[in-house]
């Protein structure tokens, strides 16, 4: 077997790659907190997947790469008929999962979704699960899914806390395809030079530019990025298992390595050592099917809508709303003129303000053209000024805090100035974790439901919501549930 250590014994790999390779080797994860947080993940982002299956562009980049093809011993997409090779079922389940923005969120100089990692990880989950009841060896269980993702979780937002990929125009997908490489390489059973190579294998890789999130060209890759780089990290820990050399110093090579040609120069940063903090801290989308950054801007814009109701008048009595915000959503999501596609819609503040202050609601279905052609919507985002406090800012990137904080002030056209709307923390917040639960399984209960037959959602409850069976079931039995 040709690797790189032995071809080059002298060179030792950059101990940002041998810090991720050792965490996922020898890490224990003992945070209870954890756990029961990536159990609501797991069953969240499954349910956004079935959500995604109501919407004809998902569905059609689904299934195999070769109409009909069917794989022996394959992963088991959920809510679909096919079985696929782990590499395109990690893509399959990635797409589903992230396509409507719905998926929890991590903030901080980088942004991203780490639950976005689950494609990679119940792919190769239900494939091994698979193959070793074939071999007549035990499958994998849930617990072995949540530890992964913990894992990815973890990787992919301890780089993001102090290092911003976007500002030299690379897309967070890149974590990614990072975290779910070093995971899904270890579920392998790969050694930790292989594990290694595979990491290298994904530094050193193309990556995605974030032109696609932003005018003038946003539009519908935003929502398969993710399982693009999910499944990309399948199929290079899979050669990395049969031998394939890695590149030690991927990251600090002079001239050529990742620093030096795609981080301008600077070194990563890092907050803290690899521990559970993500997953424990992580941020559910649970209200709204909003960028997160607008989160609380919704809810500010709904309590808006009924003060505004309680006293006789609609979004049409608004001169103007100023938008009291934080930096990172200035910069992202901030935005004027035309919006060509629900892609650019769902990363707008001002669209996302105005459908609740119009309608009372924000769904899905409001970024799509039938309803993004009323009339009122544009001109209420034209009286929309958004403008940064910096103590937003502030708190927004403070680790005990971790807010994401929007303030709306709306002045009528008789001249009355209603009190400003702030809330700091969105309902997916670790501070609102007692009201958020519930309100997460009720989600998933509705998701199930868009797709399943009452005594089929009835056996997937039952599955689930037992969790100390649940952790012990194996994959494979619970993927069986889910075949549509």
């Amino acid at each position: 077997m040709t690797t790189q250590n032995q071809t080059a014994p002298h060179v030792q790999f950059d101990k940002v790659m041998t810090d991720i390779v050792d965490y996922v080797i020898d890490f224990p994860i003992t945070s209870t907190l954890a756990y029961d947080t990536a159990y609501y993940c797991l069953l969240d982002t499954l349910g956004c997947g079935m959500e995604s299956l109501e919407y004809p562009a998902c569905k059609k980049l689904l299934g195999p790469i070769v109409p009909g093809t069917h794989v022996p011993n394959g992963t088991k997409v959920p809510g679909t008929q096919f079985q696929l090779d782990p590499v395109q079922a990690a893509f399959n389940i990635g797409t589903l999962c992230r396509w409507l923005d719905f998926n929890d969120t991590w903030l901080a100089a980088e942004w991203g979704h780490p639950s976005d990692n689950l494609g990679g990880i119940l792919a190769t989950a239900d494939w091994l699960s698979r193959e070793n009841l074939a071999k007549g060896k035990k499958p994998l269980v849930i617990r072995d899914v949540l530890t992964a993702m913990i894992k990815a979780h973890e990787i992919q937002g301890c780089i993001a806390l102090e290092n911003a990929f976007n500002k030299v125009g690379l897309d967070h997908v890149i974590l990614v395809k990072v975290a779910s490489t070093a995971v899904v390489a270890q579920m392998l059973g790969l050694s930790r030079e292989q594990i290694l190579n595979a990491v290298s294998l994904a530094w050193v890789d193309g990556h995605s530019l974030r032109t696609y999130r932003h005018t003038p060209n946003t539009g519908s890759r935003k929502s398969w990025a993710a399982g693009d780089a999910t499944s990309r990290a399948v199929r290079l820990a899979l050669m990395a298992q049969k031998g394939e050399m890695g590149y030690p110093t991927a990251l600090t090579a002079k001239t050529w390595g990742f620093y030096d040609s795609l981080f301008r120069g600077q070194p990563f940063k890092f907050q803290r050592p690899y521990g559970s903090y993500v997953m424990e801290n992580v941020l559910f989308k649970i209200s709204f099917p909003a960028e997160f950054h607008a989160q609380t801007a919704v809810e500010a814009a709904l309590q808006l809508h009924e003060q505004l109701s309680s006293m006789g008048k609609t979004s049409d009595d608004i001169e103007s709303i100023s938008i009291r915000t934080h930096e990172a959503c200035v910069r992202i999501i901030d935005k004027q003129g035309p919006l060509q596609n629900p892609a650019d819609r769902d990363h707008c503040i001002q669209y996302m303000v105005a459908i609740p202050l119009i309608f009372g609601r924000l769904t899905a279905s409001d970024y799509e053209d039938s309803v993004a052609q009323d009339s009122r919507i544009d001109a209420l985002r034209a009286k929309m000024q958004c403008h940064e406090d910096s103590t937003f800012t502030q708190d927004y990137h403070d680790p005990e805090k971790r807010s994401i904080t929007n303030g709306l002030t709306i002045t009528l056209k008789d001249g009355q100035i209603l009190d400003e709307v702030v809330i700091e923390y969105p309902v997916g917040h670790k501070r609102r974790r007692q009201e958020g639960m519930p309100l997460l399984l009720k989600k998933f209960r509705t998701n199930l439901a868009r797709q399943f037959p009452e005594t089929q959602q009835l056996r997937i409850l039952a599955a689930a919501l037992d969790k100390p069976l649940f952790e012990n079931m194996p994959v494979n039995e619970f993927l069986d549930l889910w075949v549509i």
